[in-house]
């Protein structure tokens, strides 16, 4: 009698419909993960762009500031000018140079951020005739942030 061999375990031919139907579901949970994040990724990056322009305004403003030293509390509310320069410009002393910079000033911040909104606020140094410190305050709206607390950015400076 012949000796008999015994037969291997039979091999798995291929996957079954439940093994790919898994595969399936990983895979799909896996790519609205990255969708998540992409779309995460676009939110933070448009704030940082309103966060970035309100920095280079407001420094834009310091710089007029500091262009414009002898002002002081002329930038506090000073009345809208816009005819400093350009066509028809006239001779401007500090305070005309003042209003005529926030009224530029101000155009920028509202063209540039979603609700934007420029202040400024001066206050005189505790020494007589010393320096003068300018809070310069810009809020905005960004794609998730309500009126109730909008950002900002807050620059002081003392000339």
């Amino acid at each position: 009698m012949k000796d008999r061999i015994p037969h291997a375990p039979r091999r798995a031919g291929g996957f079954t419909m439940v093994e790919a139907m898994v595969a399936l579901v990983v895979l799909a949970v896996g790519m609205l993960g990255i969708a998540g994040l992409y779309v995460t990724t676009l939110r933070s990056g448009g704030d940082a762009i309103y966060r970035m322009q309100a920095v280079n305004l407001a420094s834009d403003l310091a710089d007029r500031i500091r262009a414009n030293r002898t002002a002081n509390v002329a930038y506090l509310n000073a009345p809208a000018n816009n005819n400093c320069y350009g066509a028809g410009a006239v001779d401007c002393g500090p305070t005309a140079m003042a209003a005529n910079d926030l009224f530029v000033w101000e155009s920028q911040v509202a063209a540039m951020l979603p609700s934007g909104n420029g202040t400024v606020n001066v206050v005189a140094g505790p020494i007589p005739g010393g320096p003068y410190v300018y809070t310069i305050t810009i809020t905005w709206l960004g794609t998730n942030d309500t009126a109730a607390s909008p950002p900002n950015y807050v620059l002081t400076l003392q000339i």
